[in-house]
């Protein structure tokens, strides 16, 4: 399966689409498929690119 998130880069602000109570977060990296993102209500979590598409948000939307 392909890299879902090989658009992202740091700073972008995303949701998990599975796990919307987690808030939106902040990407802080990207790198060889495992994107972390810093989630408000959960904290820095690494997320496997090849199984979860994270869905970018505006800013004026959050």
């Amino acid at each position: 399966m392909d890299d879902l998130n090989s658009f992202l880069e740091p700073g972008i602000m995303v949701r998990h689409p599975d796990c919307p109570d987690w808030g939106v977060g902040q990407v802080q990296s990207n790198i060889g498929g495992r994107v972390t993102v810093n989630f408000p209500d959960e904290g820095k979590v690494v997320i496997d690119s090849r199984r979860v598409m994270l869905i970018m948000v505006s800013p004026d939307r959050f």
